[in-house]
């Protein structure tokens, strides 16, 4: 049967300008980092991918070494939007990286314009279109120049395959730098995307939040529940079918320490006080900051987004709340 997407979607989800860009991104926004590889259930991709889009959600984040292997997440999105997205291609919002290691040899890593433009075409090819809407540079790159990566963003656009740019994991001293460069280029540089949670404080501590808001870059922020840290399934102990247990190479049994389990404990007894799970908390705690366009949630099956989206439902805290979430993470 035909996808037929819901016709209410938009009441469901709030949307968000990206900086001082024309761009709105929903406030969730669904990240293929995990579980779209070439081991991942078809069914499964798919139910996550239309329950995402029937609430509102019109942003994927993709990138070219999403997987395992390296492309499979491109490429199961592509079948996916050819089986049944396709008809509302212009409602959503693609996006991909360059970056990290896609091939061998001396061409097929970090920022080089070689590497970058070969990566986007690859990207295009697998994913079966003609443009995304946003092309980031997934990282620095300590020994190219940071113009000739910022020039190959910018070609990217001039060429019509990629309408906005944007890069993750720059420190607020680079992102400072590449957006004087795109400026003076006239190239559409409107977001960054870095790491941020709770447990991880780092852009408000060195600076990148305030200097994005400053400038006009919206910032989309990934892994806001630490890599399921966050989400709860730890409280009791290590679930059978969770990351730590899969032995993943982003999350191990030794990160959870008993200190850290004390502040995990102290964080959802304030969730509940608030009427919602540890995941929702860290969501809306995320979102009650303006200079916050999206935030990037991952899932394993379709139940897991109904969950987060219920996090919208309120991301006002009281000061007296605020002050104890920092006491407990700081």
């Amino acid at each position: 049967m035909a996808y037929t997407a819901n016709a209410n979607r938009y009441e469901i989800m709030k949307y968000n300008r990206c900086g001082r860009s024309g761009l709105k991104l929903p406030a969730l926004s669904l990240g293929l980092w995990h579980n779209f590889g070439d081991s991942a259930c078809m069914d499964t991709m798919k139910e996550i991918i239309y329950t995402s889009f029937d609430n509102g959600i019109t942003h994927f984040d993709l990138a070219n070494n999403y997987g395992p292997k390296p492309g499979a997440a491109e490429e199961n999105f592509g079948r996916i939007l050819k089986d049944g997205l396709r008809p509302y291609r212009d409602e959503i919002v693609i996006s991909t990286k360059a970056g990290y290691t896609m091939w061998e040899g001396p061409y097929g890593d970090f920022g080089s314009r070689k590497y970058l433009l070969s990566s986007l075409d690859q990207s295009l090819k697998r994913m079966g279109l003609e443009y995304v809407d946003i092309f980031y540079h997934h990282r620095e790159d300590p020994e190219t120049p940071l113009e000739e990566t910022m020039l190959a963003l910018d070609s990217a656009v001039k060429q019509g395959k990629a309408l906005y740019v944007g890069v993750s994991n720059y420190s607020p001293q680079k992102t400072e730098e590449a957006y004087k460069i795109l400026k003076e280029l006239k190239t559409p540089f409107i977001i960054h995307q870095p790491k941020y949670s709770m447990l991880n404080r780092t852009i408000e501590d060195n600076g990148l939040t305030a200097y994005a808001k400053k400038a006009g870059i919206g910032i989309i922020v990934y892994s806001p529940l630490a890599q399921g840290l966050l989400t709860g399934k730890y409280l009791k102990g290590i679930p059978a079918d969770s990351r730590i247990a899969s032995s993943s190479v982003f999350l191990n049994e030794s990160a959870l320490t008993p200190e850290l389990m004390k502040k995990i404990s102290a964080l959802n007894e304030i969730a509940e006080q608030r009427g919602q799970t540890l995941s929702q908390i860290a969501i809306s705690w995320i979102l009650k900051d303006d200079a916050i366009t999206s935030v990037l949630i991952g899932a394993s099956k379709a139940s897991q987004i109904l969950e987060n989206i219920k996090a919208l439902k309120n991301t006002d805290f009281s000061a007296e709340e605020i002050e104890k979430i920092d006491k407990i993470t700081r």
